[in-house]
């Protein structure tokens, strides 16, 4: 079945998807299309480079004399108190994201900015999906908020239904590495502070026996996790730039009425969440489709 555009063909299925589209359709490294059965129509060896994510780093600390989400997950009359609050009153735990308080940080004084960022979650668990842990505990999750590893992904095959080849690269440059041991030592900074005393935190994981800078990275290598935040996979460039997917107007490079908005147009990470840049790509996006609409009559 073939399907034609009178108009322009917008691509929106973020910083995964759409690169795998782009590279299902013939457009891409010519290289990587050829092994994986693909006929290269365009050749833009940006498509599917220059991944960027924020690597959340999940160290755990068990507290005592106050309840956590733990206790209430693993307490069925709790469970339905909470499910009951939220249905008839629109309140409690259920009308919250797990990450309740945030903070930024500078990781060292050499930054002139904050650089880390810090979710604190009134619970605990070992892995997503995974069931809570069975006692009272909260989550210091913090992330490197500018990092310099840079990955990729690309299509595994021709088949549309197989999953794509991610390779995030998390801690590969000396400074991502360096951040990541500072980052936990903050962590610990913070929750031995006289404020969190009453509740005797006692650290989970990584472990307090874990103190010298080599231990913390392997630590912070075992603990981190993607904080679902990947961009920068169809990034956009001036002319002349050969790994720009898009120009300035988020249009497909050497492509006619194709462009991609979403997250993988950003060349470099933001500074924090990535959702409210996301939202004003979109808005800046559809007013320069508009725009150009209007000016081609």
């Amino acid at each position: 079945m073939t399907a034609t555009a009178r108009g322009e063909i917008v691509l929106s299925a973020g910083a995964v998807a759409s690169p795998v589209i782009l590279e299902r359709s013939g457009i891409g490294r010519p290289d990587i299309l050829k092994v994986r059965g693909v006929e290269p129509l365009v050749a833009l060896p940006g498509v599917g480079e220059n991944l960027q994510d924020h690597l959340q780093i999940r160290p755990i600390y068990r507290v005592s004399g106050i309840r956590t989400l733990n206790g209430d997950y693993k307490n069925l009359f709790h469970r339905a108190m909470m499910g009951f609050d939220y249905a008839l009153r629109r309140r409690g735990p259920l009308t919250m994201a797990p990450s309740q308080m945030g903070a930024f940080v500078r990781s060292s004084p050499e930054y002139e900015t904050a650089n880390i960022e810090f979710h604190f979650q009134p619970l605990s668990l070992d892995n997503w999906g995974d069931g809570l842990h069975p006692f009272e505990a909260f989550t210091a999750s913090v992330c490197n908020l500018r990092p310099t590893s840079r990955g990729s992904l690309h299509l595994a095959g021709p088949d549309a239904t197989a999953q794509p080849d991610i390779r995030p690269n998390y801690l590969s440059t000396e400074d991502d590495r360096r951040v990541a041991v500072e980052s936990l030592k903050w962590a610990r900074r913070i929750v031995s502070q006289p404020a969190m005393a009453p509740y005797r935190p006692a650290e989970y994981k990584p472990g307090a026996h874990v103190a010298s800078d080599e231990d913390l990275l392997v630590a912070a290598g075992d603990l981190g996790t993607t904080i679902f935040h990947p961009v920068g996979t169809a990034r956009m460039g001036p002319d002349g730039d050969e790994r720009a997917v898009v120009d300035g107007r988020l249009r497909v490079r050497g492509v006619s009425g194709l462009r991609v908005v979403d997250a993988s147009v950003m060349p470099t990470i933001t500074s924090g969440n990535t959702n409210s840049p996301t939202i004003m790509i979109a808005e800046k996006g559809s007013a320069m489709i508009l725009e150009d609409a209007r000016a081609a009559g």
